[in-house]
């Protein structure tokens, strides 16, 4: 996913430094040595993320903190600070700033964080993905359903099975285990399991463990004390004592190390946990509800994960199947996003071609309902016509193709998937980060399925 980052750093050297790191990662950069120079530019420019030092000519970083958040509130930012500021940062991150990063920094910790900020800024498109809007005229004469103050379509009979099971357990506490490929909308699930339980009055919070290294991921969940590990400049709370009396969402379950899980069991069990390096326990009463794109019956067989915590988290399992298996949803989601994106780029696209909308509904969509999105979110940027047109959908819908059945080599979806996806590798040149761009799929999502899982 690239995304647009401005660096507002009077020091040259920590300036190019940060500029090389994110160029790397293949983000687009801008950088400039002053806070006045970075609002301007903010007021002119789309920004996803800025990274700004709280010492700067002109203006400083926490003012420029507080009229970037008043201005627009979607932009994260991530505060610069020097060892001994730490306080300041605390500070800014009370005042709306997402995050903060310590001089000398690591390129590593700076990277998980702006991967962080990348799932949030995920997890979001995936929610709107599934929401209908009830004053959009173009879906007046579509079915939703209200859950948790959120539309939802569910013109498919295994959407409206998982209406029926969200509210069968709107009056229990117990654990959830959400299961389905990436981009068909597990975090909204969530959200919406949450909003509709006991604790909706409470916090909500989300963690992507394949986000992290073994040792960030076990900070991000416990938390911990100062010193407890390089970089541990400050003691830290961990999500799990930050959504204590509420919900915490773990996507990517299943890419949790053995040791974390054994520690994360016995945190459900006694319901109290150390802080990494911490010596007190904190005791916390949390609801769990988990996800994962894996077939997690198979790992708990291959004893990639513990069957003690797939029973603890799996009180109640819930299962998104992927779009192409409910083409009646389709339909809606296209003229949502259709609507949305036209009015939000301020275009006068109504509709698609005859053939256009022939690619569309004949197309798999591995990415799921995040693919179909950016998609449509593409088309309506290049289109300069009332109409979609069939040179405006990616390359990679013009390459799908569905082949002759051959009733002696009948291909499973997993192999379909492996062949689409390598399709989409050549075209891109062998670039696994923009191939799972196209796809609308996280790169280990992607090295799962050209491994045919």
């Amino acid at each position: 996913m690239n995304i647009k980052i401005l660096i507002a750093e009077d020091e040259e050297i920590t300036s190019r430094h940060l500029s090389y790191a994110l160029k790397n990662a293949g983000h687009t950069v801008t950088c400039v040595n002053n806070g006045l120079d970075a609002w301007e530019l903010l007021q002119k420019e789309d920004i996803d993320i800025l990274i700004a030092d709280i010492k700067m000519p002109k203006m400083d970083g926490i003012t420029l903190l507080a009229k970037v958040k008043e201005a627009n509130p979607d932009i994260d930012v991530i505060i610069i600070t020097g060892f001994g500021s730490i306080e300041s940062a605390v500070n800014a991150m009370k005042q709306g700033a997402t995050d903060y990063i310590t001089k000398p920094f690591n390129i590593d910790e700076l990277n998980v964080k702006i991967e962080k900020i990348l799932e949030k800024k995920r997890l979001e498109k995936e929610n709107l993905a599934l929401r209908i809007s009830l004053n959009s005229p173009l879906l007046h004469s579509e079915k939703t359903e209200t859950i948790g103050g959120l539309p939802f379509v569910a013109r498919s009979r295994a959407m409206k099975r998982v209406i029926e099971i969200i509210n069968s357990i709107a009056n229990s506490d117990c654990n959830v285990l959400i299961t389905g490929e990436s981009g068909v909308g597990k975090g909204l699930v969530a959200k919406l399991i949450h909003n509709t339980g006991l604790r909706k009055d409470k916090s909500f919070m989300g963690l992507n463990c394949a986000t992290f290294t073994e040792e960030l991921l076990a900070s991000e969940l416990f938390g911990h004390e100062r010193g407890s590990f390089t970089g541990a400049v400050a003691s830290k709370k961990g999500l799990l004592e930050i959504a204590d009396s509420g919900t915490l969402f773990m996507d990517e379950i299943a890419e949790m190390s053995p040791n974390l899980q054994a520690k994360l069991l016995k945190a459900i069990e006694d319901r109290e946990f150390f802080r990494v390096g911490g010596t007190k326990p904190v005791r916390v009463d949390v609801r769990i509800i988990a996800a994962t794109n894996q077939n997690i019956n198979t790992i708990v067989s291959d004893g990639k994960f513990r069957e003690d915590l797939y029973y603890r988290l799996n009180v109640m399992d819930i299962h998104i199947p992927p779009l192409r298996e409910r083409r009646e949803d389709l339909g809606a989601l296209v003229r949502y996003f259709l609507f949305h994106y036209a009015k939000k780029e301020n275009r006068k696209v109504t509709g698609f071609t005859k053939e256009a909308m022939a690619l569309l509904t004949s197309y798999m969509f591995p990415g799921n309902v995040r693919e179909l999105e950016n998609i449509i979110e593409r088309a309506v940027i290049l289109e300069k016509t009332d109409r979609i047109q069939p040179e405006n959908l990616p390359q990679s819908i013009k390459l799908f193709h569905v082949e002759a059945i051959d009733p002696n080599r009948i291909k499973t979806i997993n192999e379909i998937n492996r062949d689409y996806a390598e399709k989409v590798l050549e075209v891109v040149g062998g670039n696994k980060s923009k191939a799972s761009e196209l796809l609308g799929i996280s790169r280990t999502s992607l090295w799962r399925v050209l491994k045919g899982e």
